[in-house]
Order: structure tokens, then C-alpha cells, then sequence
């Protein structure tokens, strides 16, 4: 997003450029983008109620509708190309699309091959584990053309399956996050009277790698696009020096749809695991007294039950039931433990202490998070204060981003402490020579001039280092039951919940966001929520880097002669995409006038 003025309307796209003959021209730049969100939103919600209606026929008869769509087709590929973390890495055929000229030829290429494309193999990559960098994680990349095709699927699929996903299934869902899986588990444990206090702590071995094929094309049903489904499971893993192998299990990490595959594997597994709940009077959707209560993230699943005995007797059922879709328990991950002893679950230590239920940053976390700043500190020997500050400031947001919905505040402080040795002892070893009071002088002042901190990290007021400590501990509002975004009847709960939303952005913005509704002035859709909040301190590390530093970039414009003001009316915020968008329409009505 970047500043711009927009009193100068935006010249009307022309219909042809984006809905005419697919053998003509397409101007990625300048297409309207609003009408075809629109369409695809629209189309979604069609689905999710005739699904909720029971009315099989007419969802497959909006699926097909959505799988011809060319509205369906833009947005996918923008998705992927453009908005992706992904959009740089090639598949086998090396091939990404960078440019606006590159994105319109690879939609133009996927709406021609709706019918017709046969999927091709994955590229076989291994990338380090999240909790042990000497374990790799095996990736599959697709092509650029089987991704921008499972994007256009996904979008058929997947309102069918949020009508009927289960209420605590939280993984890969669009508008839920981890927050919320922390969140269910505090609701379900918190209070001295809490009755569920054992829990089984489980994780699936290679869940991704042993889904069973035929289990899950029988869960998918007649859905159009099935036999599309079936090729992308079965076609196969190319990895360099190896050759290519066929893939007779699973589906491969990596994948667009991958995700919602592994979601439609595991629907059914609160009612394996014996959740029951009400289904009419004023406990409607509340689980009965004696019931676990099963909360599942993707691949991990924590069940809260009574006493030790019935989680016993729910791990038996679940493993019962995980064998005919190819799936089994890690052992050596699963484990059954009292509250009072406490359980790791998505980087978040859970445990009661005197009969209160704390959740707290993992020590496993903890322990990275420090030997990560220890590293980068290391690396940055020999570099300007400049280089520091660039490397260390989107790892700092990220984290604290990530655990403050829980009881950080302490350990935040700690960090801060921690951080200040190591760039205490970064200043000493690039100036040997000098004075631990010159050194003082030098690096640390009262460079936040919003604060009264004399150890601040920096170069001068525009130029400092933030601190963990500076971001505020905010309760996460839970999503609430079955609610799901492609529900026409909770328009008014998603708007009213994206406004609570409060995003870990400087104050200015901040203002001009809530002034704007957080929503692009060009193409009306939301600047900062996106499909699915980050799920991990990396992921809002990029959110941080992708938003702030490339969306989002405050620039006071010249507007018909005169600079535009911070709190004028002639900055706003918008995407970047849409802003590139909004020059082009405004070139090409100059050289029409001309």
C-alpha cells in the first residue's frame, strides 16, 4: 500500500480488457480488481448456504459456475503470483511470474487449460524444522500453472467444507489462527472449578505424507473437479539427483490446496474422539459436562478430558480411527499429562499452576528465539548501525506479535535485556579501543522520543531500535462457534470482528487505517486482514516486512501542484498492486485525451 491522493476519479476499465474474448489482450494493470472480488465472494457464499441448505445438486452446479469463472481465475492468480510468500520459487519447470506482463499471460494460460490441464510433478525441496534445524522438513513445489489451478479449486471446494468443518477445528481455515486454538484450549481449562485438567497432547506422524487417497477422494465426493484433485495426488515427485518418483500416499506439503486436503482427511475427528454437543436450547453448540473437548490445529490435537482414564480411551478411539485413512500417532510426541505437569501446543507452554491455568511463551521457543538474535549478532560483526537495525527490528516485531495475546509481559522484558548484552557487546567488538562511556554515548540515548528510555539502540530519533517490551499484551477475541467468513449471515459479525483487530503498526498508520475502514480506497477489499492471519513468529516476521516496508509506505504526493499532508485528505493507504493499477488507468486516460 502506498500513499496517494484520489479526488482525480480512476478512469473505468473498459469491459473487454478483463471479461471480453480470451484471445484478447490483458492489461494486468488495469484491471478492476473490486468487481472480481466481488464475484468470487458472492459465488462463495451461494455455496456455503446451499451446502448448509443440504442442497447437493446446486452446490456442484456453483462449483462448476465457479470453476469457469474468470473472476475466479484473475483472483487466483493474483494470489499466487503476487501475494503468495511463495511466488519466487519455481516448480520442475523453473517458471515464476513476476511482472504485470508475466501474471497476465499465466492467466490467460490457466483460464484456456481449465479443461484441459494435466498436472505435473512436484519439485521435491527439504527446508529445516521449526523446532530442530537439524531435522528437514521434505517440501513439494508445484508448477505455476498447477498452483494458480489449485487456487481456482480451492475456491470451489472449500465453502462446502467450511459449512461443515467442525467448531474447533482451527488449521489452515480462512479467518482463524493458532490464537484462537490457544484460545479454546484457556476457555475449556481456565478457573479453580475446571474440570477437564488431563489432556492428550498428540501429533500425527507425516500426516501430509500418508493420507489415503481413497479415503479422501470418497470424502470429496462428486465434486467436479475431482478427477483434477486425483492427478495433483498421484503425479508424482521430482527431487534433483534423484529422479521422479510416483506418490501413492498423501498429498505434499507445499501445495496450494494441500491444506484442505489434509482439513477434509480429518473432518470427524471431534465426534471419533467422543465431543458431544448440545443441539438445542439456550446450550446450543456448547459441549455436555462429560464430554472431552477436542481442539485440532492442521496436524496437532490437543483432547481436554476428565481424567486420565478417559484420555486413555480417547487416544484408543482416534487411533482406531486415523488407520483407515493411512494415518497413525507419533508416539514419541504423543503423550497424556495432567494440566498440572503442562503441554506444549503451537510454541505455547500450557500449564496450571495452584489451581490457575497460565499460557506462556514455550521454553523450546524461549531457547530459538535467543539463539536466533545470538546468531544474527554474531553475523552482523563489522556492520552499521543501519544493518542492525534492519535485520533485527522485523524479528523483534514478529515475535512479540506472535505471544502477545498470552503472559509475555515479564519474558518481553527479559529479552530486552538479553538483546541489550548482546548489542552492548556488538559495540565492543567493532570499538575495541574505546570506553564503555563513549560506547554508552555512541549507540544509546533517548532515540524514541515517545518514551523516557535512555537505552535505546539506535542512531538517532528516526532511526532506533524497538524493543519487545513496547508491544502491548492484547487478549485475543476468539472466533466464535462454526462462524466462517463465506457466511452471508455474519457479514455485520466479520466486519465488527476485523475492526477489533489491532495490528502491530506505529500509531500514524494505525490513524489512517481506522480513518479509511481499513480498506483499500480502489479496490474496497481489506488492507491488513488477510485470507488467514500469520500462524507463526516468522510468518508475521514477513507479514511485518511484506506490509510495512513494501505495502505500506506513507508518501505525501504532490496533488495538483501542492504536497499532500500527513493528516490531509490526500494520503491514504493503499495496495501496492492497486496503486500501480491506479497510475496505469491514469496514464492511458492522458494518452486517450491526448
Amino acid at each position: 500500500m502506498t500513499g496517494h491522493s484520489f479526488s482525480t476519479p480512476a478512469v473505468a476499465v473498459p469491459a473487454w480488457i478483463v471479461n471480453g474474448p480470451e484471445d484478447e489482450g490483458l492489461d494486468w494493470d488495469r484491471i478492476g480488481w473490486r468487481g472480481h472480488e466481488d464475484n468470487v465472494r458472492r459465488l462463495r457464499q451461494r455455496i456455503f448456504t446451499a451446502t448448509q441448505d443440504g442442497d447437493l445438486a446446486k452446490v456442484r452446479n456453483l462449483q462448476k459456475l465457479m470453476l469457469r469463472s474468470r473472476s475466479n481465475t484473475l483472483i487466483s492468480v493474483r494470489q499466487v503470483t503476487q501475494r503468495n510468500a511463495g511466488r519466487k520459487t519455481a516448480g520442475i519447470d523453473e517458471e515464476v511470474a513476476l511482472t504485470s506482463q508475466a501474471r497476465a499471460d499465466v492467466a490467460v494460460r490457466v483460464h484456456h487449460t481449465i479443461s484441459s490441464w494435466t498436472p505435473r510433478a512436484v519439485k521435491r525441496v527439504y527446508i529445516p524444522k521449526v523446532g530442530n534445524k537439524n531435522k528437514l522438513r521434505p517440501l513439494g513445489i508445484p508448477v505455476i500453472l498447477d498452483r494458480c489451478h489449485q487456487a481456482r479449486v480451492r475456491n470451489a471446494l472449500e465453502p462446502e467444507w467450511e459449512a461443515r468443518c467442525e467448531p474447533k477445528s482451527y488449521g489452515f481455515r480462512p479467518g482463524r489462527s493458532c490464537q484462537d486454538a490457544i484460545g479454546a484450549i484457556y476457555t475449556t481449562c481456565n478457573g479453580p472449578t475446571a474440570k477437564r485438567v488431563w489432556a492428550l497432547d498428540a501429533d500425527l506422524a507425516a500426516a501430509f505424507d500418508r493420507i489415503d487417497h481413497d479415503r479422501l477422494l470418497e470424502a470429496i465426493g462428486g465434486f467436479p473437479a475431482r478427477d483434477m484433485i486425483r492427478g495433483w495426488l498421484t503425479a508424482g515427485v521430482f527431487e534433483p539427483g534423484k529422479g521422479f518418483a510416483p506418490t501413492e500416499e498423501g498429498t505434499p506439503q507445499g501445495g496450494v490446496i494441500s491444506p484442505l486436503l489434509l482439513n477434509v482427511a480429518l473432518h470427524g475427528l471431534e465426534e471419533a474422539a467422543g465431543v458431544r454437543y448440545h443441539t438445542t436450547g439456550v446450550d446450543a453448540g456448547k459441549v455436555k459436562p462429560n464430554s472431552p473437548v477436542a481442539i485440532r490445529y492442521a496436524d496437532d490435537v490437543v483432547v481436554l478430558c476428565h481424567s486420565q482414564r478417559q484420555a486413555e480411551q480417547v487416544k484408543a478411539r482416534l487411533a482406531e480411527w486415523l488407520a483407515p485413512r493411512g494415518l497413525v500417532f507419533n508416539e514419541d510426541k504423543t503423550t497424556i499429562v495432567s494440566l498440572s505437569q503442562g503441554f506444549d501446543f503451537l510454541g505455547f507452554s500450557v500449564r496450571r499452576y495452584h489451581r490457575k491455568l497460565l499460557i506462556k511463551p514455550s521454553k523450546a521457543a524461549i531457547k530459538r528465539i535467543r539463539k536466533r538474535l545470538a546468531i544474527e549478532m554474531r553475523r552482523l560483526r563489522g556492520s552499521n548501525v543501519m544493518a542492525v537495525l534492519a535485520k533485527l527490528s522485523p524479528i523483534i516485531r514478529g515475535w512479540a506479535a506472535y505471544y502477545r495475546s498470552v503472559v509475555s509481559s515479564k519474558l518481553f522484558s527479559s529479552l530486552d535485556h538479553y538483546l541489550w548484552q548482546l548489542l552492548y557487546k556488538w559495540a565492543t567488538w567493532s570499538h575495541a579501543n574505546k570506553s564503555k562511556f563513549w560506547i554508552v554515548d555512541q549507540y544509546f540515548g533517548k532515540f524514541n522520543k515517545f518514551r523516557n528510555d535512555r537505552w535505546v539502540f539506535g542512531r538517532d530519533s528516526d532511526a532506533y531500535l524497538v524493543k519487545f517490551s513496547w508491544t502491548n499484551i492484547v487478549r485475543h477475541v476468539m472466533v466464535k462457534g462454526t462462524a466462517s467468513p463465506d457466511d452471508p449471515a455474519l457479514a455485520d459479525y466479520w466486519a465488527k470482528r476485523r475492526k477489533k483487530v489491532t495490528p502491530p503498526l506505529d500509531k500514524y498508520t494505525m490513524r489512517l487505517l481506522t480513518k479509511q475502514e481499513a480498506r483499500c480506497p480502489l479496490c474496497g477489499d481489506h488492507l491488513l486482514t488477510a485470507e488467514q492471519p500469520p500462524q507463526s513468529p516468522e510468518q508475521w516476521e514477513r507479514w511485518w516486512l511484506q506490509v510495512t516496508r513494501t505495502a505500506i509506505v506513507a508518501d505525501y504526493l504532490v496533488h495538483h501542484g501542492k504536497p499532500g499532508s500527513p493528516d490531509g485528505d490526500q494520503t491514504r493507504l493503499v495496495h501496492a498492486s492497486c496503486h500501480r493499477g491506479h497510475l496505469a488507468r491514469l496514464r492511458g486516460s492522458t494518452a486517450q485525451r491526448t
